[in-house]
């Protein structure tokens, strides 16, 4: 895949959280102009399966697919599942769970050999640090996420998935170019309400800790004005950007 300084909208990843694919056609269409990424996430590939990967590349094409399906499985699995995905169709990113170490995220690694980034599943941005302690680890959010975004540079990963929270300190250990994409993006203006997310910041702030994308969904999905309220974000992370010594 080709590389490109990423614009204040190509930093914007979209969930196309639907139960349809006539939703997701819908929010395509609409939205295409307005983020870089659309994420592929399991309800929706689940229920509809490849044609909503090959609806995405005849609309915006290969390089703004993220495939969210979060592998898990043994070595052997993940490898010839992330071979399936090459197969099917060379998306951007595709996701890996980082939780069973370096073996399985490098089988993924390995399997890809036309540009799919494999991102290093961390520590999920719904999990506190007390519910982290209740799982039996004893350790805080942060430090499990720095160990688990060590093991996915080590296997050749492109980045990791991880809270904006943590996103600095991720640079700092795994270098500059390492993407990191965080989710439970919350713009200052959105309300959502029951809303399952814990570690959350908003555009602005994740881009200034040093995030590289920035998964938004309810807050634009929701609102009254979908295509309004990206160029909004847009706007928000353009300024982030502009306060930064020297981009990122």
């Amino acid at each position: 895949m080709s590389e490109k300084p990423l614009s204040p909208k190509d930093r914007i990843i979209l969930p196309l959280d639907f139960n349809s694919f006539d939703d997701a056609k819908k929010a395509v269409k609409k939205l295409k102009n307005e983020i870089g990424l659309f994420k592929v996430g399991l309800t929706l590939y689940v229920k509809e399966g490849r044609k909503v990967i090959d609806h995405l590349q005849d609309q915006v094409g290969a390089e703004r697919i993220f495939l969210d399906l979060k592998f898990n499985d043994i070595p052997e699995t993940v490898g010839g599942v992330s071979s399936v995905v090459e197969r099917m169709a060379p998306v951007r990113f595709m996701t890996v769970h980082a939780s069973e170490g370096e073996r399985v995220l490098k089988a993924a690694v390995e399997a890809l050999k036309e540009g799919t980034g494999v991102l290093g599943i961390t520590v999920l941005t719904s999990i506190t640090d007390s519910e982290l302690l209740g799982l039996g680890f004893s350790m805080t959010v942060r430090e499990r996420v720095l160990m688990l975004a060590g093991f996915s540079k080590k296997a050749g990963c492109a980045g990791v998935v991880c809270s904006g929270l943590e996103a600095s300190d991720v640079k700092k250990k795994c270098g500059q170019s390492f993407v990191v994409v965080a989710p439970g993006i919350r713009p200052a203006w959105a309300m959502i309400s029951g809303d399952d997310q814990r570690r959350v910041m908003t555009p602005a702030q994740a881009v200034k800790s040093g995030s590289d994308y920035v998964v938004i969904g309810r807050p634009i999905h929701r609102a009254a004005d979908p295509v309004g309220a990206a160029q909004k974000v847009a706007e928000e992370i353009e300024e982030a950007l502009h306060d930064l010594p020297a981009g990122p």
